[in-house]
């Protein structure tokens, strides 16, 4: 089993790569990000379709992963309405820019290489369980490629809902098709996924909400 999620894994990380041939434009990015600023720069801002939860902080995320999440919506993978149309109305291009423009936003205070605030023992073995620092890093910002989300200080109430919506099958607004987290999803209860949640969202990472004007 271990052996087969390893293969998946590095399928995983082929799929989502940034093309390489694509250069990143911060300024270019950075004109681009009107149409995100009216959610991801307002701080505590929450979604209320198709679920409840704060919309994620996105400001220094790493740019690989804002590009494969971009993607994955336009594709369908991810099941988001609002973000669907927004990433069906991005070329490749302009999703490398805006991933670089905010990626580059990222907090200056350094992160530990190990968590200071150490897990609960139910949460640590929740945590072994799902093998989850092997990807995501021992201090949860840190991944083994950036193609991972950082985690560390994301909002815990949207790591919740993401998390759950890779058990979800069949529906039409929600659910997220990605084998390798559906299959690490499923095996944990709604409770302990929000245990997962509530912890990461707890630790001190690099990510933030930046506050920008709505009319430059």
């Amino acid at each position: 089993m271990i052996h087969v999620l390893a293969l998946a894994l590095v399928a995983t990380v082929a799929m989502f790569s940034t093309p390489s041939a694509l250069a990143q434009d911060i300024k270019a990015g950075e004109r681009n990000a009107a149409m995100c600023i009216g959610c991801h720069g307002i701080p505590g801002y929450q979604s209320s379709f198709p679920e409840v939860h704060r919309v994620p902080m996105i400001a220094g995320q790493n740019a690989k992963y804002i590009v494969a999440s971009l993607q994955a919506y336009k594709k369908g993978d991810r099941k988001h309405p609002t973000m669907r149309a927004i990433a069906q109305g991005l070329t490749d291009q302009e999703m490398a820019d805006l991933a670089a423009f905010y990626e580059q936003q990222a907090g200056v205070a350094p992160v530990a290489a190990t968590p200071a605030k150490q897990p609960s023992a139910q949460v640590a073995e929740l945590l072994k369980r799902g093998n989850c620092a092997s990807c995501h890093g021992e201090n949860y910002t840190k991944a083994i490629d950036p193609s991972y989300p950082k985690l560390a200080g994301q909002h815990a109430d949207y790591l919740f809902v993401a998390l759950k919506s890779y058990q979800t099958e069949g529906q039409q607004v929600v659910g997220r098709n990605n084998a390798i987290m559906a299959a690490i999803a499923k095996q944990y209860t709604t409770a302990e996924l929000r245990q997962i949640a509530n912890y990461l969202g707890s630790l001190p990472g690099e990510m933030r909400t930046v506050s920008q004007a709505r009319f430059r």
